[in-house]
């Protein structure tokens, strides 16, 4: 790796963390490069433009989250069920809710007409897609494929219920 990779890589980590406790909504350039340690002129150096950075960050952030979650589920595929309770209890957690806030700011930039948070959140959707299916006991591929998608379907439904005050309803679903 040479020295501008690394000096890159460390402002990611840097900036990940600021966003992970400030929100997107906090991501303008120059607190981000104050975040960063760094002139706002050096990050673009770094990055294209802010939309790298965002990207950059939000690679990120689902980078550690995925790391997190696999720590902590079990070693062998499970059955939907039994994964989707799991799933469950990791992600609403309070010390994972800043990463669920995050792909919920994500989503409404989407929802909002926002083309690079869509574009972003789809492919970070589609990468935890994988990662469930990987995860899945399943009869074969075809229903493991559907059970997938039943599981993101599951945790988005539930991260949005709980994020509106409805945890009441998420514990009767599990």
């Amino acid at each position: 790796m040479s020295k501008n990779d690394t000096r890159r890589a460390e402002i990611i980590q840097r900036l990940t963390d600021y966003v992970l406790a400030e929100g997107l909504s906090a991501a303008s350039l120059r607190p981000l490069a104050k975040a960063a340690g760094t002139s706002d002129r050096m990050l673009l150096y770094y990055f294209t433009d802010k939309r790298a950075i965002i990207t950059a960050v939000l690679e990120q952030i689902s980078a550690r989250l995925v790391g997190l979650i696999s720590d902590r589920t079990a070693p062998e595929p499970l059955p939907l069920e039994d994964l989707r309770r799991l799933l469950a209890e990791l992600l609403f957690e309070d010390a994972l809710w800043p990463y669920m806030r995050i792909w919920l700011q994500v989503a409404a930039r989407a929802a909002m007409g926002d083309e690079h948070y869509r574009g972003v959140g789809e492919q970070i959707g589609r990468g935890f897609l994988l990662w469930g299916k990987a995860q899945l006991k399943s009869d074969n591929d075809a229903q493991r494929d559907i059970d997938a998608a039943r599981l993101l379907v599951s945790m988005e439904g539930m991260l949005f219920l709980k994020s509106i005050g409805l945890d009441d309803v998420n514990a009767k679903a599990l």
